[in-house]
């Protein structure tokens, strides 16, 4: 459109002010309101009778405004204005059949209107229109008369309710019914039929009239579930009314398709945002669990750092009051400050290789390395402060167990965690630990078992997370609640795992299991049995 109005403009435009122009095109427009007019305020339009009557509009638009305006700016031969189209005077396109009293515009609307609006009322007449255009030409014309209370007919279904639409055909109550019950299923279809009877003030199904009213309602509920076109076709076949042509087919298969595909994807959508919640909502408990874990740890990291910290204050306040003290108990202070250092540089060193851990950033030094060794030490090691306790440590290995490749400090960190954790939980009287160490052909296995209480059913699972501690709320043993936490991450990293094993009676036992991380498993050494350190 753009391009021909540029055209236009470029042949005639200098012979015409932008005015003229304008009126030229208001008169091509008004070609457009026989039909505007007659689909609003009369029922028996068709589209043929609107398409003839645009089409011979605008041929006399053309022949009695445009052409001349061309013809008079040079660009086309001006004999037909002077003489008429083949030389007839009456065809004159600035006085047709004589008429000459007019202006040009004048003219040319009076003459293409009255031919537009000839041409719809003539080939409109000629042929009746069919249920389709019938039925579009009640919902424009009747559009206010059609409108009606909430308690007229199908109103419970909509909300508010409309005349039925033009319809000819032959219906049956039975076969509406078959064919929603097809669609919707038997009980939906008998459920919603019942009320559509009541809702017209008839008892039963049978008594509803196969009326217009009930075709329209049928099909209103058949949209829902296959769609507006395929709802139309279906209830038509029905009916009787026209026969399904191939492009119906397959605008019905078409949009069934799309229906489907929709469909589909709400499933698919709802499904996503139901699993999204789910996570959010997991996501936001563990939130709050490690929100309440963090509280947990400043205060057990508060009171860990602020129970040695008063305590070296206290002592170098002492000794630096009283400089004639005995060097005895100066060298005990002393003894005392050293210890309690060491224990604040070992949660110091808890916290940080955590982080380091979990950072990626923790450093590994791997070497092979002679677990039963590793083990006696971590023993001999923890010997004083079991012996403290009152206790006793039983060991348990073969004489000799291959050697497997990993970071021997950090080996150790962990038996000692396990090591000094078990000793936290021993009875006051008979206190007692045994470490046992197998070989296997998958790896080797090291086990830590006391006879203290055991760790409660309700927190096993939970004891290898960060920050848990094992007893008793009101009645736990000092510590960060990090050292179980460091060891599985330790153990996991070389491809192990650490695990816990309670029994009625008999304590907790803490273990772990490292591969051998070889092509061939070797023999583990039969020769082994129990030594005791007091």
């Amino acid at each position: 459109m753009l391009l021909l109005g540029y055209l236009y403009f470029r042949l005639a435009g200098e012979a015409y002010a932008l005015v003229s122009i304008g009126l030229i095109s208001f008169a091509a427009v008004a070609q457009f309101a026989p039909a505007m007019l007659g689909g609003i305020y009369w029922k028996g339009g068709t589209r043929n009778g609107a398409l003839a009557g645009l089409a011979a509009g605008f041929a006399l638009w053309a022949y009695t405004l445009m052409l001349p305006s061309i013809a008079k700016s040079g660009w086309l031969a001006d004999d037909f204005l002077r003489h008429g189209l083949f030389g007839i005077e009456l065809l004159k396109p600035e006085q047709l059949l004589g008429l000459g009293t007019m202006d040009n515009l004048t003219h040319s609307l009076f003459w293409s209107l009255l031919v537009n609006a000839g041409a719809y009322l003539a080939v409109s007449l000629w042929r009746r229109p069919s249920g389709a255009e019938a039925s579009q030409a009640l919902m424009f014309v009747d559009v206010f008369s059609r409108a009606a209370p909430v308690e007229r007919g199908v109103a419970a279904f909509a909300g508010t309710v409309h005349d039925p639409v033009f319809w000819r055909g032959h219906a049956n109550v039975q076969d509406l019914l078959s064919l929603a019950g097809r669609f919707l299923g038997r009980k939906r279809a008998l459920s919603l039929f019942q009320e559509y009877a009541n809702s017209v003030g008839v008892d039963y199904v049978e008594r509803i009239a196969a009326d217009a009213q009930l075709v329209q309602f049928v099909e209103t509920q058949l949209a829902g579930a296959i769609g507006s076109v395929s709802a139309r076709a279906m209830v038509a076949a029905v009916v009787e009314e026209e026969s399904l042509a191939l492009d119906d087919v397959m605008r019905i298969l078409e949009e069934t398709s799309q229906i489907r595909a929709y469909s589909q994807a709400l499933e698919e959508k709802s499904r996503s945002l139901e699993q999204a919640t789910a996570e959010l909502r997991a996501a936001n408990e563990q939130l709050k669990s490690l929100d309440r874990l963090k509280d947990d740890f400043m205060s057990s990291v508060t009171h860990e750092l602020r129970t040695p910290l008063t305590s070296i204050r206290a002592l170098a306040e002492l000794m630096r009051d009283d400089p004639k003290m005995d060097p005895a108990q100066r060298q005990e202070f002393v003894a005392i400050v050293v210890t309690e250092t060491e224990r604040l540089s070992r949660l110091v060193n808890q916290v940080l290789d955590m982080a380091k851990i979990e950072s990626g950033h923790g450093e590994w030094h791997s070497s092979e390395v002679d677990l039963r060794e590793l083990v006696a030490q971590a023993v001999q090691t923890t010997a004083e402060l079991i012996r403290e306790r009152g206790a006793k440590v039983i060991v348990d290995m073969p004489t000799r167990v291959p050697t497997l490749r990993a970071d021997p400090d950090r080996l150790m960190q962990v038996m000692l965690n396990l090591l000094t954790n078990a000793a936290k939980f021993l009875p006051a009287h008979g206190g007692r630990i045994d470490v046992r160490l197998r070989a296997g052909p998958a790896g080797l296995t090291v086990e830590v078992q006391d006879n203290g209480p055991g760790v409660p059913e309700e927190q096993r699972s939970l004891i290898f997370e960060k920050f848990r501690q094992g007893g008793e709320p009101g009645n736990r043993a000092q510590g960060t609640g990090l050292g179980l936490p460091i060891s599985r991450r330790i153990v996991e990293h070389f491809g192990g795992t650490i695990w816990l094993r309670c029994e009625p009676g008999r304590g907790a036992c803490f273990g772990f299991d490292l591969p051998w991380h070889r092509d061939q498993a070797p023999q583990a050494h039969a020769g082994h049995g129990p030594a005791a350190q007091p």
